[in-house]
């Protein structure tokens, strides 16, 4: 099988926008939390959240992924209120400037979905795969997009139940269970993307079978979103690979590998790349592109 095959034939719709996923789009990180992992506090303020989405769309971003509470490992826990607070008034910002630039929402709260398709948000990025109350219900109600992340408890314990006997068949049985489980309730099939969940539940040998074996997660017949950005793996590879320079430094260095796990997604049929630097990914993106093109002309 060729390594450059056409993506899988998908769209998603939001209202009355299409998103067209049989071309890769790159989904930019912008996280307005004090405490992530990566950039936590450096874009809190309205002014440089719309800032920086000007920014990743003018690098190539096609969708701003917006995050309210840190899902980092043994993060704390954000109020309601407080997350509606740190997530809306960005959202409304971005929209009274911006209409054509696909938002996400970063929560597994329904509340905050709700406030936040109220101002104008396009998909929801449940990390928890809807398992909150009321949230596949929500999110059948809204008529939404949204992706489903698998992962196994919670931030605060989701490392120690990172025991698989097959990691890829656990991991598909499990996102299927949960397809089934929110589809029973109103969520449309044609409204869900996956995510097989890097960073979340498994460890350096998980994520390694994963990465190497995502064309596998095509079998349940949706669109996938690859998500692995500076997350500590990418330290982990290379730290392994004997480039401990790199690895004991700051999250940034990890881009570079992180824009070349994107392209080994691509090259599986993920059709959405959320990444922290959209610019160093959008050059991974134009290469698959031309020898995608290449190689089926």
């Amino acid at each position: 099988m060729s390594l450059f095959q056409p993506l899988p034939s998908y769209t998603v719709t939001s209202r009355d926008k299409i998103l067209d996923l049989s071309q890769p789009h790159i989904m930019g990180i912008l996280n307005v939390t004090p405490d992530s992992f990566s950039d936590g506090g450096q874009f809190n303020a309205i002014d440089k959240a719309v800032a920086h989405c000007k920014d990743m769309m003018e690098a190539g971003a096609t969708i701003i992924d917006i995050g309210g509470e840190s899902t980092r490992p043994n993060a704390e826990a954000v109020a309601t209120d407080e997350e509606v607070q740190r997530v809306v008034p960005v959202v409304t910002a971005i929209r009274q400037q911006l209409n054509d630039i696909w938002l996400s929402i970063d929560t597994s709260n329904p509340e905050v979905i709700q406030a936040a398709f109220d101002a104008g948000a396009d998909i929801w990025n449940d990390v928890r795969a809807l398992k909150r109350e009321g949230a596949a219900e929500m999110a059948a109600n809204l008529d939404i997009p949204v992706m489903l992340m698998h992962m196994r408890g919670e931030p605060t314990t989701m490392n120690n139940l990172a025991q698989y006997n097959d990691v890829i068949s656990e991991i598909i049985t499990e996102l299927q269970l949960r397809i089934n489980e929110v589809t029973s309730v109103g969520v449309k099939r044609e409204n869900i993307i996956i995510d097989p969940g890097f960073g979340f539940a498994k460890d350096y040998e998980h994520h390694l079978a994963l990465l190497s074996k995502l064309t596998s997660l095509q079998m349940l017949g949706l669109p996938m979103m690859f998500g692995v950005s500076r997350k500590r793996f990418l330290a982990e590879v290379l730290a392994n690979s004997g480039i401990e320079a790199l690895a004991s430094t700051q999250a940034v260095e990890r881009d570079v590998v992180g824009a070349a796990a994107g392209l080994l997604a691509l090259q599986q049929g993920a059709s959405i790349i959320r990444t922290h630097n959209v610019a160093m990914m959008q050059q991974s993106v134009a290469l698959w592109r031309q020898l995608s093109a290449y190689h089926n002309s």
